[in-house]
């Protein structure tokens, strides 16, 4: 609900109040984002607006009828330099006579009943209709300049989200160096920032750092919004936990260069920006012309960043991804990279399928290799019309067809952003990259980077995925983007519009996206960037799942996906089962974890299931008839997360709360450490639930020479003796099956059978070494 009471607005979701007034110059003064409040008239407003009787020393006035305050030490909507205020600034132009000061002044408001999309932008949406919209557009009328803060409400969601546009309504070109989507200013500080950093294989490590005084910058200038900093970011006080506390969770629908920045000035009063990273921005703004920046995305709890999470994860569900798969259970995969790398054939792949078919695969997707002389990473890339009729004699559709006479769909890998030099695409058209003309230039992956700035090269690439894409029975598809960017620049804009560059980029490949996901609804389309390192809603957009990491490793996994839960739905988050040792950190952890670390996710394969044991093909066999009963409780239910160090525990509950699925793993055994317990969130605490795990069997090469000390003869380790006893003799794994309230498995928890701690083992012991982990079913009786 948005409310207008004379000069002050208000603006309501379900659980969160955010209001703001028109101060006497005209400047937006914040007064309040947190949890519900009620505000009926402008005079109950009076007690949030900061009182002042006279401007601290050493600081600058507005203007000389306002000498009671400096805009430095006011808590305001947007901000920019020239006038007072010195923080962080929302605006930066350089106006034609060379002026950087902008000083924008309310002129009107607009309530509209609907959230309407951004014109150049992927942007939110309300199938339900009824989320609404703010319009407040302040004037600069020393420039000719209006500023549009557009602020969408989600009630159900508990989300606002907030977008900008700069018009130009003067006569004179200016330069836009910084146009901000949110700002957020509070009155006081001693936050904790939280951001989520990293790199290659190893995205979104949770990084927290208290801000009590200067500026923390969490921003990525990769071209995309990268693995080194995802645009997700939190704010919350000191004592926040899981699911206690204050919390506040920012994001922003953009997948380039993007920024937030909090800064805590010397008034104590913290602000937050988000939006466009203005490193290297520059965009020039004609006369007539305007700019709109990506939308932002605000949500606040006091029920922890649990509750924080379930808020932006409703929110991205309902109201980001969308399509024929918004609400559909996504198919268990088996993908051929690491089976095969780039070296395929399609009796290679047939075989691979087969296997598959076996376990119980639903679709098979062929990665990397199938087209031009692709043998590496160092050719090929552009050649999407050619397909490599060596590797794939019938072509895609004759493979195709093979794979769903096997009863399976059929899957392809394409990176249709890149291209090799050595391709026949680029000695085709080589103006049609992204490098400076007559520079040497820098590669990433033996790759450069095709410049969707011009439209006709995103309408080539539209035409050929689109001949791709119908040239065979194809069901789904990887999109991949494998190297950032370096040496921006475009020989279709003017040298006067290389600041625009990273950004028009982005609204080229926008366009082909969306183009393309609208030719081909039917069509699962996977995200892809180097694994997470274009992990962002503005992809989410057209895509409803992205690979999360090309480690797929369980044990980085499981911090990774904790991680990305934060502020994305698991159901947006790719996962797959790989072989061990490892092959991006050579770790050797259980099968049975790396299946339930990928079941909290869209569970999927990777790997040679021809070169499997019996063993292992039967346990994968049965992990994929578990997943499939459950699936549509992990993919679409509320996830929770309960610890988070040496143990992990997750819950994920149906949206009816009749069935759950619990997950313990531990990383490493504690010597002498019997006890352990698991702790069920987000259950009904009325109702009576049957609690239970997996009966597994242990192998008892998994002991160690143990053996001997139940065996009646000696048995030497690896020996054929031993290996054929291991054919035969397993041990036998605890059982947990207890009936008990919802109230009792979330406050007293189930206290677990114990672990192996070096003094006795029967099948009441629980088999816990490195890397462990369990599965707990939940059904309501």
């Amino acid at each position: 609900m948005i409310q207008q009471l004379e000069q002050v607005f208000v603006l309501n979701t379900d659980c969160t109040t955010y209001a703001f007034r028109v101060m006497d110059t005209g400047h937006l003064e914040h007064l309040y984002y947190g949890r519900t409040v009620k505000i009926e008239s402008a005079a109950e407003a009076e007690a949030l607006v900061e009182k002042h009787a006279f401007a601290p020393g050493n600081t600058n006035i507005y203007d000389q009828d306002h000498p009671q305050f400096t805009l430095e030490d006011v808590c305001l909507e947007m901000s920019s330099y020239g006038k007072g205020d010195i923080r962080e600034p929302f605006v930066e132009v350089i106006h034609a006579d060379g002026s950087y000061t902008s000083d924008f002044l309310f002129e009107s408001a607009e309530i509209l009943e609907e959230k309407r999309p951004l014109c150049t932008l992927p942007s939110s949406y309300d199938e339900e209709k009824t989320a609404r919209e703010l319009v407040i557009t302040l004037a600069d009328k020393n420039y000719d300049l209006k500023l549009e803060l557009h602020y969408g409400v989600f009630e159900k969601q508990d989300v606002i989200t907030r977008s900008a546009k700069l018009i130009n309504t003067g006569s004179e070109r200016v330069k836009l160096t910084r146009l901000l989507s949110t700002q957020v200013d509070f009155a006081t500080k001693d936050y904790v920032f939280s951001t989520f950093n990293g790199s290659w294989t190893r995205e979104m490590e949770r990084h927290d750092t208290p801000v009590s005084a200067g500026k923390h910058v969490n921003s990525s200038y990769a071209g995309c919004s990268s693995s080194r900093a995802n645009p997700f970011v939190m704010l919350s006080e000191k004592d926040t936990t899981e699911d206690t506390g204050i919390c506040y969770g920012f994001n922003l629908v953009y997948s380039g260069n993007h920024y937030e920045a909090v800064e805590v000035n010397g008034y104590g009063k913290t602000r937050i920006v988000t939006g466009i990273n203005p490193q290297s921005f520059c965009f020039l703004v004609e006369p007539g012309e305007a700019f709109e920046t990506p939308e932002a995305v605000m949500t606040f709890s006091d029920e922890g960043f649990n509750g924080m999470s379930q808020h932006m994860h409703d929110f991205v569900r309902q109201c980001i991804v969308r399509g024929e798969w918004k609400n559909k259970v996504r198919p268990v995969l088996l993908n051929s990279w690491e089976a095969a790398y780039f070296d395929i054939n399609e009796s290679k792949l047939l075989k691979l399928a087969k296997a598959g078919k076996e376990v119980g695969i639903e679709l098979f997707v062929m990665d990397d290799g199938w087209f031009g002389e692709r043998n590496s990473d160092k050719c090929s890339l552009g050649d999407w019309d050619i397909v490599n009729k060596k590797k794939l004699p019938g072509g895609i559709a004759g493979l195709a067809q093979k794979i769903n006479a096997l009863g399976m769909d059929f899957g392809i890998w394409v990176e249709p952003e890149m291209i090799n030099v050595d391709s026949e695409l680029y000695r085709a058209h080589p103006d049609w990259v992204m490098d400076i003309p007559g520079k040497p230039h820098t590669e990433g992956r033996n790759q450069r980077i095709l410049d969707l700035c011009n439209p006709e090269v995103v309408d080539y690439l539209i035409q050929c995925l689109t001949d791709v894409f119908s040239s065979a029975n194809i069901a789904y598809v990887k999109w991949d983007m494998n190297r950032i960017f370096s040496d921006y620049y475009s020989r279709y804009l003017d040298k006067e519009a290389q600041g625009e560059v990273g950004h028009r980029y982005m609204m080229g490949l926008y366009r082909m996206m969306k183009t393309l996901t609208e030719r081909f609804p039917h069509i699962l389309f996977e995200g892809c960037a180097a694994g997470g390192n274009r992990f962002d809603l503005g992809i989410l957009c057209y895509f409803p799942q992205i690979w999360a990491s090309d480690d797929t490793d369980a044990v980085y996994r499981v911090n990774g996906q904790t991680g990305y839960s934060y502020g994305y739905p698991l159901s947006t988050v790719s996962a797959h089962v790989s072989a061990c040792p490892n092959h991006q950190t050579l770790r050797v952890t259980p099968l049975s974890t790396r299946f339930a670390v990928a079941a909290f996710g869209v569970c999927g394969y990777e790997c040679n299931l021809c070169d499997m044991k019996k063993e292992e093909l039967e346990e994968i066999k049965n992990q994929i008839a578990i997943y499939k009963e459950w699936r549509q409780v992990l993919q679409t239910g509320r996830f929770y997360r309960g610890r988070n160090g040496n143990i992990h525990e997750w819950t994920c509950v149906s949206r009816d709360q009749s069935r759950a699925v619990g997950m313990v793993m531990q990383e490493l055994v504690q010597p002498n450490t019997q006890f352990e317990q698991y702790f069920a969130k987000g259950l009904d605490g009325d109702r009576k639930y049957h609690f239970y795990n997996r009966n597994q069997r242990y192998g008892i090469k998994l002991f160690g020479d143990l053996v001997n000390t139940v065996s009646p003869v000696h048995v030497k380790q690896d020996s054929l003796v031993h290996n054929v006893m291991a054919k035969f003799v397993t041990m036998p794994g605890e059982v947990e099956d207890v009936s008990a309230y919802g109230s009792t498995l979330m406050s007293g928890g189930v206290k677990l059978k114990q672990a192996f701690s070096g003094t006795g083992y029967n099948e009441e012991t629980r088999f816990f070494q490195d890397f462990s982990s369990r599965l707990y079913f939940m059904e309501a009786e």
